[in-house]
Protein backbone atom coordinates (compact mmCIF):
# COMPACT_ATOMS: atom_id res chain seq x y z
CA UNK A 1 0.00 0.00 0.00
CA UNK A 2 2.80 2.55 1.15
CA UNK A 3 4.58 1.74 -2.75
CA UNK A 4 1.08 2.46 -4.58
CA UNK A 5 0.54 5.49 -2.66
CA UNK A 6 4.47 6.70 -3.49
CA UNK A 7 3.64 5.96 -6.64
CA UNK A 8 0.56 8.14 -7.10
CA UNK A 9 2.25 10.78 -5.67
CA UNK A 10 5.20 10.54 -8.01
CA UNK A 11 1.96 10.78 -10.71
CA UNK A 12 -0.13 13.39 -9.49
CA UNK A 13 2.58 16.42 -8.62
CA UNK A 14 4.27 16.69 -12.00
CA UNK A 15 0.54 17.08 -12.85
CA UNK A 16 -0.11 19.56 -10.36
CA UNK A 17 2.91 21.39 -11.10
CA UNK A 18 1.70 21.63 -14.65
CA UNK A 19 -1.02 22.92 -14.20
CA UNK A 20 0.20 25.64 -11.64
CA UNK A 21 2.83 26.52 -14.36
CA UNK A 22 0.04 27.01 -17.31
CA UNK A 23 -2.08 29.22 -14.68
CA UNK A 24 1.07 31.39 -13.75
CA UNK A 25 1.89 32.04 -17.81
CA UNK A 26 -1.36 32.70 -18.46
CA UNK A 27 -1.62 35.26 -15.42
CA UNK A 28 1.74 36.84 -16.82
CA UNK A 29 -0.09 36.94 -20.42
CA UNK A 30 -2.80 39.13 -18.59
CA UNK A 31 -0.32 41.29 -17.13
CA UNK A 32 1.27 41.84 -20.22
CA UNK A 33 -1.81 42.63 -21.75
CA UNK A 34 -2.87 44.76 -18.91
CA UNK A 35 0.19 47.02 -19.85
CA UNK A 36 -0.87 46.94 -23.55
CA UNK A 37 -4.74 48.76 -22.87
CA UNK A 38 -3.23 50.93 -20.21
CA UNK A 39 -0.49 52.64 -23.18
CA UNK A 40 -3.55 52.67 -25.57
CA UNK A 41 -5.97 54.43 -23.06
CA UNK A 42 -2.52 56.51 -22.72
CA UNK A 43 -2.02 57.39 -26.28
CA UNK A 44 -5.79 58.25 -26.84
CA UNK A 45 -6.50 60.46 -23.58
CA UNK A 46 -3.29 62.39 -24.16
CA UNK A 47 -1.65 62.68 -26.82
CA UNK A 48 -4.14 61.80 -29.18
CA UNK A 49 -7.91 63.41 -28.54
CA UNK A 50 -6.42 66.23 -26.21
CA UNK A 51 -4.45 67.35 -29.09
CA UNK A 52 -7.00 66.60 -31.49
CA UNK A 53 -8.96 68.99 -29.55
CA UNK A 54 -6.42 71.52 -29.46
CA UNK A 55 -6.21 71.65 -32.93
CA UNK A 56 -9.94 71.73 -33.41
CA UNK A 57 -9.85 74.73 -31.46
CA UNK A 58 -7.79 76.25 -33.29
CA UNK A 59 -9.00 75.45 -36.58
CA UNK A 60 -12.17 77.07 -35.60
CA UNK A 61 -10.83 80.00 -34.47
CA UNK A 62 -9.50 80.69 -37.75
CA UNK A 63 -11.74 79.21 -39.93
CA UNK A 64 -9.18 77.08 -41.22
CA UNK A 65 -6.21 75.62 -40.48
CA UNK A 66 -4.24 78.94 -40.91
CA UNK A 67 -1.17 78.72 -39.36
CA UNK A 68 -1.58 75.24 -37.56
CA UNK A 69 1.75 73.25 -38.53
CA UNK A 70 0.28 69.96 -40.64
CA UNK A 71 2.73 67.82 -38.33
CA UNK A 72 0.07 68.59 -35.05
CA UNK A 73 -2.37 67.10 -36.95
CA UNK A 74 -0.47 63.99 -37.99
CA UNK A 75 1.12 63.41 -34.72
CA UNK A 76 -2.36 63.23 -33.29
CA UNK A 77 -3.78 61.15 -35.66
CA UNK A 78 -0.20 58.75 -35.61
CA UNK A 79 -1.02 58.97 -31.46
CA UNK A 80 -4.88 57.94 -32.13
CA UNK A 81 -3.97 54.99 -34.42
CA UNK A 82 -0.94 53.44 -33.61
CA UNK A 83 -0.46 54.48 -29.99
CA UNK A 84 -4.24 53.47 -29.28
CA UNK A 85 -5.46 50.96 -31.59
CA UNK A 86 -2.41 49.52 -32.64
CA UNK A 87 -1.21 48.99 -28.64
CA UNK A 88 -5.28 47.26 -28.55
CA UNK A 89 -4.51 45.05 -31.53
CA UNK A 90 -1.12 44.41 -30.46
CA UNK A 91 -1.91 43.55 -26.87
CA UNK A 92 -4.75 41.24 -27.73
CA UNK A 93 -2.61 39.47 -30.64
CA UNK A 94 -0.27 38.60 -28.31
CA UNK A 95 -2.76 37.42 -25.86
CA UNK A 96 -4.17 35.01 -27.87
CA UNK A 97 -0.70 33.12 -29.04
CA UNK A 98 -0.37 29.98 -27.14
CA UNK A 99 2.51 30.59 -24.68
CA UNK A 100 4.27 27.45 -22.49
CA UNK A 101 6.66 28.98 -20.31
CA UNK A 102 7.19 32.42 -18.70
CA UNK A 103 10.10 32.79 -21.04
CA UNK A 104 8.08 33.32 -24.11
CA UNK A 105 6.73 36.53 -22.88
CA UNK A 106 10.25 38.49 -23.38
CA UNK A 107 8.97 39.00 -26.97
CA UNK A 108 5.56 40.85 -26.41
CA UNK A 109 7.34 42.81 -23.52
CA UNK A 110 10.06 43.96 -25.72
CA UNK A 111 7.57 44.53 -28.58
CA UNK A 112 5.70 46.32 -25.69
CA UNK A 113 8.77 48.55 -24.90
CA UNK A 114 9.68 49.25 -28.62
CA UNK A 115 5.89 50.10 -29.80
CA UNK A 116 5.12 52.50 -27.35
CA UNK A 117 8.54 54.23 -27.29
CA UNK A 118 8.54 54.34 -30.92
CA UNK A 119 4.63 56.29 -31.01
CA UNK A 120 6.30 58.52 -27.76
CA UNK A 121 9.24 59.65 -30.04
CA UNK A 122 7.21 60.15 -32.89
CA UNK A 123 4.78 62.71 -31.22
CA UNK A 124 7.37 64.16 -29.54
CA UNK A 125 9.07 64.45 -32.63
CA UNK A 126 5.21 66.32 -34.75
CA UNK A 127 4.82 68.39 -31.69
CA UNK A 128 7.88 70.14 -30.18
CA UNK A 129 10.29 69.58 -33.68
CA UNK A 130 12.86 69.08 -31.04
CA UNK A 131 15.66 66.63 -32.83
CA UNK A 132 12.91 65.39 -34.99
CA UNK A 133 15.19 64.15 -37.83
CA UNK A 134 16.81 61.62 -35.60
CA UNK A 135 13.56 60.99 -33.68
CA UNK A 136 11.79 60.42 -36.84
CA UNK A 137 14.35 57.69 -37.95
CA UNK A 138 14.65 56.08 -34.65
CA UNK A 139 10.86 56.01 -33.53
CA UNK A 140 9.74 54.63 -37.54
CA UNK A 141 12.42 51.86 -36.84
CA UNK A 142 11.48 50.91 -33.16
CA UNK A 143 7.56 50.31 -34.73
CA UNK A 144 8.64 48.58 -37.40
CA UNK A 145 10.89 46.07 -34.63
CA UNK A 146 8.07 45.61 -32.62
CA UNK A 147 5.86 44.55 -35.55
CA UNK A 148 8.63 42.09 -36.98
CA UNK A 149 8.46 40.44 -33.21
CA UNK A 150 5.06 40.39 -33.27
CA UNK A 151 4.69 38.68 -36.60
CA UNK A 152 7.27 36.74 -35.78
CA UNK A 153 5.56 35.59 -32.84
CA UNK A 154 2.45 34.89 -34.75
CA UNK A 155 4.04 32.77 -37.41
CA UNK A 156 4.64 30.10 -34.76
CA UNK A 157 0.73 29.43 -33.72
CA UNK A 158 -0.27 26.78 -36.50
CA UNK A 159 -3.54 25.92 -37.92
CA UNK A 160 -5.05 23.14 -36.15
CA UNK A 161 -5.68 19.56 -37.92
CA UNK A 162 -9.12 18.24 -38.85
CA UNK A 163 -9.66 15.24 -37.16
CA UNK A 164 -9.43 11.97 -39.11
CA UNK A 165 -7.37 13.51 -41.04
CA UNK A 166 -3.68 14.24 -39.70
CA UNK A 167 -2.19 15.48 -43.38
CA UNK A 168 -5.13 17.70 -44.01
CA UNK A 169 -5.24 21.06 -41.97
CA UNK A 170 -8.55 22.55 -40.97
CA UNK A 171 -10.27 25.66 -43.14
CA UNK A 172 -9.11 28.94 -41.67
CA UNK A 173 -12.26 30.90 -40.80
CA UNK A 174 -13.66 33.70 -41.77
CA UNK A 175 -12.32 36.24 -39.28
CA UNK A 176 -8.79 34.95 -39.51
CA UNK A 177 -8.82 36.00 -42.75
CA UNK A 178 -9.96 39.36 -42.60
CA UNK A 179 -8.01 39.92 -39.72
CA UNK A 180 -5.48 38.62 -41.43
CA UNK A 181 -5.93 40.91 -44.27
CA UNK A 182 -5.88 43.62 -42.18
CA UNK A 183 -2.36 42.50 -40.50
CA UNK A 184 -1.16 42.83 -44.13
CA UNK A 185 -2.41 46.10 -43.91
CA UNK A 186 -0.56 47.09 -40.91
CA UNK A 187 2.60 45.59 -42.18
CA UNK A 188 2.33 48.01 -45.06
CA UNK A 189 1.24 50.64 -43.03
CA UNK A 190 4.33 50.47 -40.84
CA UNK A 191 6.69 50.11 -43.84
CA UNK A 192 5.33 52.73 -45.47
CA UNK A 193 5.48 55.01 -42.48
CA UNK A 194 9.10 53.96 -42.22
CA UNK A 195 10.20 54.60 -45.84
CA UNK A 196 8.60 58.16 -45.55
CA UNK A 197 10.12 58.87 -41.87
CA UNK A 198 13.11 57.84 -43.32
CA UNK A 199 13.28 60.09 -46.49
CA UNK A 200 12.33 63.11 -44.39
CA UNK A 201 14.81 62.69 -41.94
CA UNK A 202 17.62 62.15 -44.73
CA UNK A 203 16.55 64.98 -46.71
CA UNK A 204 13.28 66.70 -45.97
CA UNK A 205 12.88 70.36 -45.25
CA UNK A 206 9.14 69.91 -43.08
CA UNK A 207 8.87 67.17 -40.43
CA UNK A 208 5.48 66.85 -41.72
CA UNK A 209 4.30 64.47 -44.63
CA UNK A 210 3.81 65.79 -48.15
CA UNK A 211 0.08 65.71 -49.02
CA UNK A 212 0.52 63.02 -51.34
CA UNK A 213 2.21 60.48 -48.87
CA UNK A 214 0.01 61.35 -46.82
CA UNK A 215 -3.30 60.57 -48.43
CA UNK A 216 -1.81 57.16 -48.66
CA UNK A 217 -1.15 56.63 -45.41
CA UNK A 218 -4.48 58.02 -44.45
CA UNK A 219 -6.04 55.18 -46.71
CA UNK A 220 -3.77 52.30 -45.35
CA UNK A 221 -4.92 53.64 -42.13
CA UNK A 222 -8.16 53.51 -42.38
CA UNK A 223 -9.63 50.64 -45.00
CA UNK A 224 -6.21 48.46 -45.25
CA UNK A 225 -5.76 48.37 -41.31
CA UNK A 226 -9.12 49.25 -39.11
CA UNK A 227 -11.90 48.48 -41.06
CA UNK A 228 -10.41 44.98 -41.95
CA UNK A 229 -9.51 44.21 -37.97
CA UNK A 230 -12.93 45.44 -37.05
CA UNK A 231 -14.33 43.04 -39.39
CA UNK A 232 -12.32 40.07 -38.04
CA UNK A 233 -13.40 40.69 -34.44
CA UNK A 234 -16.91 41.61 -35.88
CA UNK A 235 -16.78 37.95 -37.70
CA UNK A 236 -15.31 36.46 -34.35
CA UNK A 237 -17.89 38.15 -31.61
CA UNK A 238 -21.21 38.97 -33.45
CA UNK A 239 -23.03 35.57 -33.31
CA UNK A 240 -22.23 35.33 -29.96
CA UNK A 241 -22.88 38.51 -28.10
CA UNK A 242 -25.78 39.76 -31.00
CA UNK A 243 -27.30 36.11 -31.49
CA UNK A 244 -27.25 35.69 -34.55
CA UNK A 245 -26.27 33.74 -37.74
CA UNK A 246 -22.28 33.03 -38.70
CA UNK A 247 -21.39 35.48 -41.70
CA UNK A 248 -22.68 34.66 -44.92
CA UNK A 249 -19.00 33.31 -46.26
CA UNK A 250 -19.04 34.24 -50.08
CA UNK A 251 -20.22 37.98 -49.58
CA UNK A 252 -17.85 38.28 -46.52
CA UNK A 253 -15.31 37.40 -48.92
CA UNK A 254 -16.93 39.47 -51.70
CA UNK A 255 -16.51 42.38 -49.40
CA UNK A 256 -13.01 41.79 -48.74
CA UNK A 257 -11.63 41.31 -52.11
CA UNK A 258 -13.87 44.93 -52.68
CA UNK A 259 -12.13 46.75 -50.01
CA UNK A 260 -8.28 45.92 -50.98
CA UNK A 261 -9.38 46.58 -54.89
CA UNK A 262 -10.43 50.26 -53.47
CA UNK A 263 -7.44 50.59 -51.69
CA UNK A 264 -5.02 49.46 -54.40
CA UNK A 265 -7.04 51.72 -56.43
CA UNK A 266 -6.97 54.80 -54.33
CA UNK A 267 -2.57 54.01 -54.20
CA UNK A 268 -2.74 54.31 -57.81
CA UNK A 269 -4.42 57.57 -57.88
CA UNK A 270 -7.64 56.22 -59.00
CA UNK A 271 -9.74 57.88 -56.09
CA UNK A 272 -13.45 58.21 -57.79
CA UNK A 273 -13.12 54.03 -58.39
CA UNK A 274 -11.61 53.34 -54.74
CA UNK A 275 -14.36 55.36 -52.77
CA UNK A 276 -16.55 53.50 -54.86
CA UNK A 277 -15.30 50.06 -54.34
CA UNK A 278 -14.71 51.07 -50.64
CA UNK A 279 -18.25 52.18 -50.54
CA UNK A 280 -20.05 48.92 -51.89
CA UNK A 281 -17.30 46.69 -49.45
CA UNK A 282 -19.10 48.65 -46.60
CA UNK A 283 -22.72 47.91 -47.56
CA UNK A 284 -22.04 44.19 -48.67
CA UNK A 285 -20.23 43.76 -45.18
CA UNK A 286 -23.33 44.43 -42.84
CA UNK A 287 -25.18 42.32 -45.37
CA UNK A 288 -22.55 39.68 -44.75
CA UNK A 289 -22.94 39.70 -41.19
CA UNK A 290 -26.58 39.56 -41.55
CA UNK A 291 -26.77 43.09 -38.95
CA UNK A 292 -30.53 43.52 -39.92
CA UNK A 293 -32.30 40.26 -39.43
CA UNK A 294 -33.89 39.66 -36.48
CA UNK A 295 -31.50 37.43 -33.88
CA UNK A 296 -32.29 34.25 -32.94
CA UNK A 297 -31.96 34.83 -29.05
CA UNK A 298 -31.62 37.42 -26.35
CA UNK A 299 -27.89 39.30 -26.95
CA UNK A 300 -25.65 38.55 -24.45
CA UNK A 301 -25.12 41.45 -22.55
CA UNK A 302 -24.14 39.71 -19.08
CA UNK A 303 -21.50 43.02 -17.56
CA UNK A 304 -21.57 45.23 -20.01
CA UNK A 305 -24.63 47.72 -20.88
CA UNK A 306 -27.79 46.14 -22.34
CA UNK A 307 -27.70 48.97 -25.10
CA UNK A 308 -24.35 46.44 -26.70
CA UNK A 309 -26.30 45.25 -29.32
CA UNK A 310 -27.88 48.79 -30.54
CA UNK A 311 -23.97 50.53 -30.85
CA UNK A 312 -22.64 47.52 -32.54
CA UNK A 313 -25.06 47.96 -35.12
CA UNK A 314 -24.75 51.66 -35.17
CA UNK A 315 -20.86 51.62 -36.00
CA UNK A 316 -21.66 49.58 -38.86
CA UNK A 317 -24.39 52.91 -40.09
CA UNK A 318 -21.29 55.00 -39.69
CA UNK A 319 -19.16 53.00 -41.58
CA UNK A 320 -21.31 53.40 -44.63
CA UNK A 321 -22.20 56.95 -43.92
CA UNK A 322 -17.95 57.33 -44.13
CA UNK A 323 -18.21 55.59 -47.67
CA UNK A 324 -20.84 58.15 -48.91
CA UNK A 325 -19.07 60.36 -47.65
CA UNK A 326 -16.12 59.63 -49.24
CA UNK A 327 -17.95 59.13 -52.95
CA UNK A 328 -18.85 62.33 -52.46
CA UNK A 329 -15.85 64.18 -51.68
CA UNK A 330 -14.10 62.43 -54.67
CA UNK A 331 -15.99 64.22 -57.63
CA UNK A 332 -16.84 67.28 -55.22
CA UNK A 333 -14.71 68.48 -52.13
CA UNK A 334 -13.05 71.47 -52.58
CA UNK A 335 -11.60 72.54 -49.42
CA UNK A 336 -11.31 68.99 -47.34
CA UNK A 337 -14.57 69.80 -45.42
CA UNK A 338 -15.83 66.66 -46.94
CA UNK A 339 -12.87 64.25 -46.61
CA UNK A 340 -12.32 64.93 -43.20
CA UNK A 341 -15.95 63.94 -42.49
CA UNK A 342 -15.55 60.72 -44.31
CA UNK A 343 -12.47 59.89 -42.33
CA UNK A 344 -14.07 61.31 -38.89
CA UNK A 345 -17.11 59.20 -39.55
CA UNK A 346 -14.95 56.05 -39.96
CA UNK A 347 -12.20 56.72 -37.71
CA UNK A 348 -14.36 57.81 -34.06
CA UNK A 349 -17.92 57.15 -35.63
CA UNK A 350 -17.12 53.59 -36.95
CA UNK A 351 -13.83 52.46 -35.14
CA UNK A 352 -14.36 53.96 -32.01
CA UNK A 353 -17.67 53.60 -31.57
CA UNK A 354 -16.63 49.55 -32.07
CA UNK A 355 -14.24 49.87 -29.70
CA UNK A 356 -16.16 51.64 -26.83
CA UNK A 357 -19.04 48.79 -27.58
CA UNK A 358 -17.21 45.69 -27.58
CA UNK A 359 -14.17 46.84 -25.43
CA UNK A 360 -15.88 46.59 -22.36
CA UNK A 361 -16.75 43.21 -23.04
CA UNK A 362 -13.67 41.44 -23.92
CA UNK A 363 -10.66 43.73 -22.65
CA UNK A 364 -11.44 42.69 -18.54
CA UNK A 365 -12.16 39.20 -19.63
CA UNK A 366 -8.58 38.84 -21.30
CA UNK A 367 -6.91 40.85 -19.22
CA UNK A 368 -8.18 37.73 -16.40
CA UNK A 369 -11.06 40.80 -14.72
CA UNK A 370 -14.67 39.37 -13.54
CA UNK A 371 -16.67 42.61 -14.39
CA UNK A 372 -16.46 46.05 -15.66
CA UNK A 373 -16.49 48.34 -13.49
CA UNK A 374 -19.49 50.94 -14.07
CA UNK A 375 -22.09 49.67 -17.01
CA UNK A 376 -23.69 53.68 -16.77
CA UNK A 377 -20.32 55.15 -17.82
CA UNK A 378 -20.23 53.13 -20.65
CA UNK A 379 -22.92 54.18 -21.84
CA UNK A 380 -22.11 57.75 -20.69
CA UNK A 381 -19.07 57.26 -23.13
CA UNK A 382 -21.24 55.92 -25.94
CA UNK A 383 -23.83 58.77 -25.99
CA UNK A 384 -20.99 61.26 -25.69
CA UNK A 385 -19.20 59.72 -28.27
CA UNK A 386 -22.09 59.93 -30.75
CA UNK A 387 -23.48 62.99 -30.33
CA UNK A 388 -19.69 64.55 -30.91
CA UNK A 389 -19.36 62.60 -33.68
CA UNK A 390 -22.65 63.25 -35.40
CA UNK A 391 -22.11 67.64 -35.15
CA UNK A 392 -18.44 66.89 -36.02
CA UNK A 393 -19.25 64.95 -39.10
CA UNK A 394 -22.54 67.52 -39.93
CA UNK A 395 -20.31 70.74 -39.30
CA UNK A 396 -17.34 70.10 -41.08
CA UNK A 397 -18.39 69.90 -44.11
CA UNK A 398 -20.36 72.97 -43.59
CA UNK A 399 -17.81 75.16 -42.36
CA UNK A 400 -14.66 74.07 -44.90
CA UNK A 401 -16.74 73.98 -48.07
CA UNK A 402 -18.07 77.65 -46.70
CA UNK A 403 -21.61 76.60 -46.82
CA UNK A 404 -22.80 77.76 -43.44
CA UNK A 405 -20.36 80.06 -41.54
CA UNK A 406 -22.48 79.35 -38.32
CA UNK A 407 -20.52 75.45 -38.14
CA UNK A 408 -17.14 77.14 -37.13
CA UNK A 409 -19.33 77.22 -33.85
CA UNK A 410 -20.41 74.05 -33.20
CA UNK A 411 -16.97 72.36 -34.24
CA UNK A 412 -15.60 73.47 -30.71
CA UNK A 413 -18.41 71.60 -28.90
CA UNK A 414 -18.12 68.66 -30.77
CA UNK A 415 -14.83 68.73 -29.81
CA UNK A 416 -15.80 68.86 -26.29
CA UNK A 417 -18.25 66.33 -26.33
CA UNK A 418 -15.67 63.61 -27.52
CA UNK A 419 -13.20 64.21 -25.46
CA UNK A 420 -15.49 64.02 -22.88
CA UNK A 421 -16.27 60.87 -24.00
CA UNK A 422 -12.86 59.28 -24.51
CA UNK A 423 -11.95 60.50 -20.84
CA UNK A 424 -15.41 58.98 -19.29
CA UNK A 425 -14.13 55.81 -21.40
CA UNK A 426 -10.51 55.58 -20.29
CA UNK A 427 -12.18 56.06 -16.49
CA UNK A 428 -13.88 53.51 -16.64
CA UNK A 429 -11.23 50.82 -18.37
CA UNK A 430 -8.41 51.99 -15.64
CA UNK A 431 -10.65 51.19 -12.78
CA UNK A 432 -11.84 48.42 -14.19
CA UNK A 433 -8.27 47.38 -14.33
CA UNK A 434 -7.37 48.71 -11.10
CA UNK A 435 -10.26 47.80 -8.82
CA UNK A 436 -11.24 44.31 -10.88
CA UNK A 437 -11.38 41.30 -9.19
CA UNK A 438 -9.16 38.93 -11.09
CA UNK A 439 -9.73 35.08 -12.04
CA UNK A 440 -6.78 33.69 -10.33
CA UNK A 441 -7.20 35.65 -7.26
CA UNK A 442 -10.13 33.93 -6.96
CA UNK A 443 -8.42 30.92 -7.68
CA UNK A 444 -6.12 31.40 -4.68
CA UNK A 445 -8.81 32.09 -2.52
CA UNK A 446 -10.73 28.79 -3.31
CA UNK A 447 -7.88 26.71 -3.33
CA UNK A 448 -6.62 27.99 0.20
CA UNK A 449 -10.45 27.30 1.60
Amino acid sequence: MTSIAHTKRLVVLPVERTAESMASVERHKSLVLRAWIFAGLFFMALPGTVLGFSNLLAISTNHGLGNLPAAWIQGHGHAQVFGWIGSFVLGIGFYSQPARSRSVLWVPLTSFALWTSGVAMRWTADIYGWHWRMLFAVSSTFELIALVLFLKASSHHKMPEQIGDSRTKARMELWMVSVLVSTAGLAALVIFNFVVCMRLALGGTSRAFPHALDQIFLLLLAWGFLVPVVWGFSARWFPTFLAIAKPNAKVFGASLALDITGVICGIAGWTQTATILLLLSALSMGWALHLTQKPHGPAKTQGIHRSFPVFARLSYVWLVIAGCLGVWAAFADVHGGIWGASRHALTVGFAATMVFTIGPRILPHFSGIYNLFSKRLMLLSLLLLQIGCTLRVLSEPLAYEGIQAFAWKTLPISGVLELSGVVVFAINMALTLITGRAFWQHNVQAHAA
